[in-house]
This record gives structure tokens, C-alpha cells and sequence, in this order.
């Protein structure tokens, strides 16, 4: 078994698809299909099932993947140490993050990374908060960014600011001039949100309780795969949401949706890493720059609906 033949089988196995791994990889698609062909004929046992033209690993491919990313992340981790004594000359950092902060947060401190350690790439993967906890217990991210909570023994978290959350609206939801005060309507409202396991629906459950309201109202919620999937529907009249101020500053400043003035549980935006990884110099500074400061979004005051 080589290191080759587990790379390959990883990207393989994670896209379900050996063309497309192949593309990512940088590789022939019959580099690849012969990688695994190797790898299944030398122990003898079929790692994926082959239906039409997909693939799909089978329970012993299964068993199979969590040990080679495990192989994967230390050797990785070699390559950190080596990285560092190279004085940041070369290497390559793989982090996932949340929608939230992976959209309007981080891309903007990747690039000063970029222009002050040009020798170093970074890799960056997008999902909602519990993919970027998984990507990192399973070692395929060295460092995760997310605004949701995580409660994992084997995840170290270290808060990096705080963010501020938004009930909004467009401008003529009838919701907004109902009768009431806006927390005794809030049962009423036509809800817009993310998926479970995001960091923003996890908030939206939060605020909910905060004010009495079982989170099940959400429940019937038109329930959406992004942020910006879910602005959109909200600008569209869809109904209300809450959403992060970095996701909502533009649409606030031109009018397309309103901010209803009522204060929510704040949440904060954390850096996630492994507590038996190795975390490099290259890493850390990574994590320094995504603290507020240069990088910080310019605040807007809102229009606030009473």
C-alpha cells in the first residue's frame, strides 16, 4: 500500500465519483481507477460497489476511509513541521468554515495571509457547522472557522470575536405592522432558515428559546441551504429570519430588508483544531489574522422597524 494508492482512495471515496476525483487530483481518470484497482486486488476485498455508472463504498470501504484519512492527517501533520522549518517557504494549510464566516469573513484573511507568506497555500472547504467539526475529529481539515457552538472532547475551540444577530424582514411584510409587540408576534411569523446542524439555524433556536417560544415553530419553516439563499427568499416577502450582520449589512444599507428592533442572544465566531494534532506556526498566525482588526467589515446603522 502506498501513500499514492490512500490519497487517491480518500478523494474517491469522499466524491463518490472517480472522474471528478481524478479532476481534482490532477491525475488521468485511469491513473485513478487503477490506484484502486491495485489497492482492492492486493488485499483481496472490493472497496466500492460499481452501480451504472456511480460508485459507493462498501462496508469494508467504509471501515476502510476513517483509518487512511487518519494516515493522511499525519502525514500532513510531517509536513507542517517540515513547513515550519522551511521558515514559511512552502506548504499547504487545509481549513474548512461555515457559511457565515467562510463567505464574508475569512476569504478576506486568506488573501493577507497570501500576500505575506506567498510560499503557502491554503485549501479551503465550505459547509455548515457540524461538517466543519466532523472535517476536523476526522483530520481532513487541520484548522475549522465557524459560529456554532461545539461541544467535542477531542476539539479545542478558541473564540475569536463576537457577531451580532438580526431579526429582519423585507420592508412590506404585513408580519411588520401586525398588532403587537414584535416578541409577542414572533409564534406568527412566517419563518425563513437554514438547515439543521448550520450555525445560523442553531442561533435562530437559540433567540427562540431566549423568549419563550419552543424552537419547534420553525418547523414548518421554508428551510434553505445558504445564507444567501435564505436573504434572498426573505427580500422576496418570503417572511422572516435571523440572520448574522455580515450577511444582512448590504441588503440593510439599500433597503431591501429591515432590522426589527429586538435584541437577540449574541454568538461568537470560533477557531476549531484538533487537540492532537500538530498546530504550526503557519497555522497560528493563520487563526491571529482572523481576529477582528484590519480586516473588520464596516459597521452600517440599519433601518430599524419599532
Amino acid at each position: 500500500m502506498t501513500f499514492e494508492q490512500l490519497r487517491i482512495f480518500v478523494a474517491v471515496a469522499e466524491r463518490e465519483h472517480v472522474t471528478q476525483a481524478a479532476h481534482d487530483l490532477h491525475l488521468t481518470q485511469s491513473a485513478v481507477s487503477a490506484a484502486i484497482t491495485a489497492l482492492e486486488s492486493r488485499y483481496a476485498i472490493r472497496l466500492f460497489d460499481r452501480i451504472g455508472r456511480r460508485i459507493a463504498l462498501t462496508d469494508a470501504g467504509r471501515a476502510f476511509l476513517g483509518e487512511a484519512r487518519a494516515v493522511l492527517a499525519r502525514v500532513a501533520d510531517a509536513e507542517a513541521v517540515l513547513a515550519d522549518l522551511a521558515e514559511f517557504r512552502r506548504g499547504e494549510l487545509t481549513i474548512a468554515a461555515s457559511q457565515t464566516i467562510g463567505t464574508y469573513w475569512i476569504p478576506r484573511v486568506i488573501q493577507a495571509f497570501a500576500d505575506q507568506f506567498p510560499g503557502i497555500r491554503i485549501a479551503l472547504e465550505l459547509g455548515n457547522t457540524e461538517f466543519v467539526a466532523d472535517r476536523v475529529r476526522g483530520g481532513g481539515a487541520l484548522i475549522g472557522f465557524v459560529e456554532g457552538p461545539v461541544d467535542e472532547p477531542t476539539i479545542a475551540v478558541d473564540r475569536l470575536f463576537a457577531d451580532e444577530l438580526l431579526l429582519v424582514a423585507a420592508p412590506g411584510d404585513p408580519w411588520l405592522s401586525a398588532p403587537g409587540d414584535p416578541v409577542g408576534r414572533l409564534g406568527s411569523a412566517r419563518w425563513v432558515s437554514r438547515e439543521k446542524g448550520s450555525g445560523t439555524r442553531i442561533a435562530l433556536e437559540a433567540a427562540l428559546r431566549h423568549f419563550g417560544l419552543p424552537e419547534t415553530i420553525v418547523g414548518a419553516a421554508l428551510e434553505l441551504p445558504s445564507n444567501e439563499a435564505v436573504r434572498t427568499a426573505v427580500e422576496a416577502g418570503a417572511g422572516v429570519t435571523v440572520l448574522s450582520r455580515m450577511v444582512v449589512e448590504t441588503a440593510l444599507a439599500t433597503g431591501a430588508l429591515v432590522a426589527v428592533a429586538l435584541p437577540l442572544p449574541g454568538r461568537s465566531f470560533n477557531a476549531l483544531r484538533h487537540r492532537e494534532r500538530y498546530f504550526g506556526r503557519a497555522a497560528t498566525a493563520l487563526v491571529e489574522m482572523a481576529r477582528p482588526g484590519p480586516f473588520a467589515l464596516p459597521c452600517l446603522a440599519p433601518p430599524v422597524i419599532p
